[in-house]
């Protein structure tokens, strides 16, 4: 409704309240009828609904119709064995993904604000979760707003509605009506909720609660977007429908050519189609994928970054662009004054800095303005203000001063006046933008006392404010005056100096954004800030570029845009609609985008983003609901180290994707071709035992490989999957050398016998678990990693040994059919492998020669070395 264009009168005559406020019944009444002051349209997702996500995979359901199948024909130990596979994918998933949603419950909790609200004229504090339309609110500086409020009362109102609106500056508010068809950023008579009070006090009347506000409206649309899978969901997936395909395609031409051409029986023919269809399937490859995602949750937790759904940690890692805020991701998020300057003198000024060996009255005078003609403390208030106190305070006693000097009156800051001043016993204090402080000065405060303010000396003073400025400094003047007997007016003042503040970037930042260009990902700064400011932040962290205003972006047509996106890495005075506009024209362009905010206004472009990460500090629950991942410390390095980590496990997944393929399709050529021949040489318990004895605990294990180097390549290409020409020729040539070798094992221990008998089926059975531990480590050689390097692999193996030896040499034997071995046997054994093992490390040597030709987009100059992703 058009609240911002009715008077106070019509608000409180249609809301039926006072300035004395509701009374509480009917503030109960209208609490049970609208319902309490709440986002709903996040839709936070239920337990039993992340439990059910876990099962919408097209491989999961193939391994369910190999199930059924197995049941069916009375295998029901080959059912449940791949039902317990199933479950365990699922409980695992789970588990990670109930708590993260836990950890940003709690997040909310610490958020929930209270407020102090009128009932019946008396003031008490209440949640704000239980306003209602009609109550009459009172906030001031450091409150949130709770809710949409149409304003009664401003008192050097001010409120920073940027996680609303994009507006960077705080927003005066008044209580006069505005023009009905008012954008949003200049409603200056409403107040909306979640945006925070940076000065003065008001009183509001509550017009909207809930999803009926502005934050509720965002809320709503952004319930109804949808959600991007990430390249390793639909690699998997694709491979998923491919197996299914496959399978049914086999079965269907299998089953008819052995009854018909063979003469097996119906229920020997069937009993071959679901050990093709156990051979084909990795039955291991989800419970791997989900416990290597799990465990890259666990260590990015541990590293300032809570992931919300677990295949956004590989996403991540095939980002090739990165769309970074400025405030608090790259810089520090507090401003600070790092430079002063009085005629004719310029100060380094910061906690590095030695403030008391300063031997100079006048930077003692301007810090004193600066602290004394400010409505902040150290901890509370205006961030410029806390930042002029902070400088005081390491020189002298600020609340000394204040003491010393009582305030007797004020001329607040405005929009408008865009200075302020301060009305002491004896002096008059201003402090403002150097436009206005300068044309009101008539003296200047020089080593020698007070001078005339001449048009050379004006003349310095803008040189030094343009050299201020040039390095990204926000630049206030500050100037006094004798108090007489005008009241204190704030003309013929004495200029003091300059104070030059500045968000300054975080330390680590150069670095971490160093690393990322390194592994040819461009970075992409957007920001509000003024475009020598936001050029000058870029420059300093290292990303050099010409600048693009918001105000370009929206001027541009598609195409325009998305041939400057490629070119542009700064984007000043950007508002979230130019950040949906960047992102759309960047993925237009082919490109996997990570996009930050922190925003109401920033959801659409974090839930559009290929990547949303949100910041956990200063980022709105809107924002957190939105993401793929959030920020504990809202630091752009944390980003980078969440890069590396998505890219060491889309390495070990490559891995271990690799090795269960390789072996499958070995397992289903070895069944199929012994089939044409008459003999089922492996049944189902069996391969479903290869399976899960190679795919298990060693598989699991390559989820903790080291993988040094992942940040000295580019991202892969879009139209790459997991399954990419590397793979395919080490699938290729590994499960062809491992078919001959037991298929030419099978056939000599056989001897010409007319059917399998156990022996036979014992030793190929041992014989492919051996090759897969000897192809475990070919497929490691190929990535780079070192031999010995991942001591849980060599546990692993050791125990998937035992466990083999246990079904040969225990009572288990009797489920799985199988005979114990004797020494020749062994022997035998040992040969196949011995003979086999160049041969698979030939077929290693040239897909990593393939591998090694893949080279980063960008060059750049660390300065310190890589870390390996694996020491932790």
């Amino acid at each position: 409704m058009d609240w911002h264009a009715r008077d106070t009168e019509t608000v409180y005559e249609e809301l039926d309240t006072t300035a004395e406020g509701l009374s509480p019944e009917a503030a109960a009444e209208r609490l049970e009828r609208v319902g309490p002051n709440e986002i709903t349209g996040e839709q936070r997702r239920g337990p039993l609904r992340i439990f059910l996500a876990q099962f919408s995979s097209a491989l999961i359901w193939v391994l369910l119709l190999a199930a059924v199948l197995s049941f069916s024909i009375g295998h029901a130990v080959d059912a449940i064995l791949i039902g317990v596979i199933l479950l365990a994918n699922g409980v695992f998933g789970f588990v990670q993904e109930y708590r993260a949603e836990q950890s940003l419950d709690a997040l909310r909790e610490l958020t929930t604000p209270e407020v102090t609200v009128r009932r019946d004229g008396e003031e008490e504090r209440r949640e704000a979760t239980e306003l209602v339309p009609g109550d009459v609110v009172v906030f001031s500086q450091g409150d949130v707003v709770p809710a949409d409020c149409r304003l009664v009362e401003a008192n050097n109102l001010e409120v920073d509605e940027a996680a609303l609106t994009g507006e960077s500056v705080p927003v005066t508010k008044r209580t006069e009506p505005v023009a009905d068809d008012a954008p949003l950023a200049e409603r200056e008579s409403m107040v909306y909720k979640g945006t925070n009070v940076t000065r003065g006090r008001g009183v509001a009347v509550v017009v909207g609660t809930g999803m009926d506000t502005e934050v509720g409206g965002i809320a709503e649309e952004l319930s109804g977007a949808e959600t991007l899978e990430t390249p390793l969901q639909r690699d998997l997936d694709r491979l998923g429908r491919r197996l299914g395909i496959g399978v049914v395609a086999l079965s269907a031409v299998l089953v008819p050519l052995l009854v018909f051409v063979g003469g097996r029986s119906l229920v020997q023919s069937a009993l071959t189609a679901v050990s093709l269809a156990v051979a084909a399937v990795p039955e291991g490859l989800p419970a791997v994928v989900t416990l290597t995602l799990a465990l890259g949750v666990r260590r990015m937790a541990d590293e300032n970054a809570l992931v919300r759904t677990l295949p956004a940690v590989e996403a991540l890692g095939a980002v090739d662009v990165v769309c970074t805020d400025k405030t608090g991701t790259l810089t520090e998020g507090e401003m600070r004054v790092r430079a002063a300057w009085v005629y004719d003198r310029t100060f380094d000024v910061g906690e590095d800095e030695d403030d008391d060996a300063i031997e100079d009255e006048r930077f003692d005078r301007l810090l004193e303005i600066g602290a004394l003609c400010n409505d902040a403390t150290a901890d509370d208030g205006d961030p410029t203000e806390r930042a002029l106190v902070r400088a005081a305070n390491r020189r002298f006693d600020v609340d000394g001063r204040r003491e010393a000097r009582p305030r007797r009156d004020e001329k607040p800051f405005s929009s408008e006046r865009k200075r302020m001043a301060t009305i002491h016993d004896d002096q008059v204090y201003v402090k403002g933008a150097p436009d206005e402080v300068l044309s009101r000065a008539t003296r200047i405060l020089t080593e020698d006392g007070t001078e005339e303010l001449t048009a050379e000396r004006r003349e310095r003073i803008d040189d030094q404010i343009d050299d201020f400025a040039e390095n990204a400094l926000r630049v206030l003047a500050f100037a006094f005056k004798e108090r007489d007997d005008d009241g204190g007016s704030e003309e013929n003042l004495v200029f003091v100096g300059l104070q030059g503040l500045i968000d300054p970037p975080r330390k680590e930042v150069r670095d971490a954004i160093e690393d990322t260009q390194r592994a040819g990902i461009d970075v992409k700064v957007i920001t509000g800030d003024h475009p020598t400011t936001g050029r000058a932040i870029a420059a300093q962290v290292g990303v050099e570029s010409d600048v693009l205003t918001g105000a370009e972006v929206a001027s541009m047509d598609e195409d325009e845009l998305r041939e400057r996106v490629e070119e542009i890495d700064v984007y000043a005075r950007a508002e979230p609609s130019h950040k949906v506009r960047i992102l759309k024209a960047l993925q237009a362009n082919g490109h996997r985008v990570a996009m930050t905010g922190d925003g109401i206004n920033d959801a659409p472009a974090l839930k559009n983003a290929d990547v949303g990460i949100s910041m956990g500090v200063r980022g709105t629950d809107v924002a957190k609901q939105a993401s793929d991942i959030v920020l504990l410390d809202d630091n752009y390095s944390t980003i980078r180290n969440a890069i590396r980590r998505g890219r060491t496990i889309f390495d070990n997944i490559w891995k271990f994707v690799a090795y269960l393929l390789s072996a499958n399709f070995a397992e289903v050529l070895v069944v199929f071709v012994a089939s044409l021949f008459g003999y089922l040489i492996l049944p189902a318990v069996q391969l479903l035992w290869i399976n899960l004895l190679t795919d298990g605990l060693p598989a699991l294990a390559l989820g903790a490989d080291p993988s040094g180097d992942v940040m000295d390549r580019s991202p892969r290409e879009r139209v790459t999957g997991i399954i990419d020409r590397p793979m395919l020729e080490l699938i290729a040539g590994a499960g062809l050398t491992v078919t001959v070798l037991m298929l030419g094992l099978m056939f000599y221990v056989l001897d010409g016998a007319p059917a399998v008998t156990p022996y036979a089926m014992t030793m190929v059975f041992t014989g492919f678990v051996l090759f897969e531990f000897v192809k475990l480590y070919v497929v490691r050689w190929t990535k780079g990693t070192p031999t010995l390097s991942n001591a849980w692999l060599e546990v692993a193996v050791a125990a998937s040994l035992l466990l083999q030896l246990a079904v040969l040499y225990t009572p288990l034997r009797t489920y799985f059919g199988t005979v114990p071995l004797g020494l020749a046997d062994w022997g035998l054994l040992g040969g196949v492998v011995l003979l086999g093992s160049p041969v698979l490390l030939s077929v290693g040597w040239l897909v990593k020669r393939r591998e090694t030709g893949r080279r980063p987009a960008k060059t750049v100059q660390s300065t310190e070395p890589e870390p390996d992703p694996g020491d932790d």
